[in-house]
């Protein structure tokens, strides 16, 4: 049974920083792209990172620089560093993991951003 579980959400002040982890099981973690979504209130889902089976990290626009996606394939896990949050940030952060033509979701952690 494939489970995707994140966590590390919270309420922090502007200029903050978090790290969300997803832990997963069920799949073969090494061989899935793993992907951070976020989507915050009244918003449509976002993508915010990826990261490849090489490592190859990919981000949007708005969080380069800011925001650092990793993994550990011999933990099953990927993780999100989060500097320098902005109250924009604010959103239910999801884990989307992508293997072959299967795509599996989390059921997401909430960051809370105040000014």
């Amino acid at each position: 049974q494939v489970q995707v579980v994140e966590s590390g959400g919270g309420l922090v002040q502007a200029g903050g920083s978090l790290r969300l982890s997803c832990v997963t099981s069920g799949f073969t973690f090494s061989k899935a792209a793993m992907d951070w979504y976020r989507q915050a209130p009244g918003k449509e889902r976002e993508w915010v990172a990826t990261i490849g089976t090489f490592y190859n990290a990919f981000y949007v626009e708005s969080v380069k620089g800011r925001f650092t996606v990793s993994r550990d394939n011999a933990e099953n896990t990927m993780y999100l560093q989060m500097n320098g949050l902005r109250p924009e940030d604010t959103a239910v952060y999801y884990c989307n993991a992508r293997i072959l033509r299967d795509s599996y979701w989390g059921q997401g952690t909430q960051v809370t951003v105040s000014s």
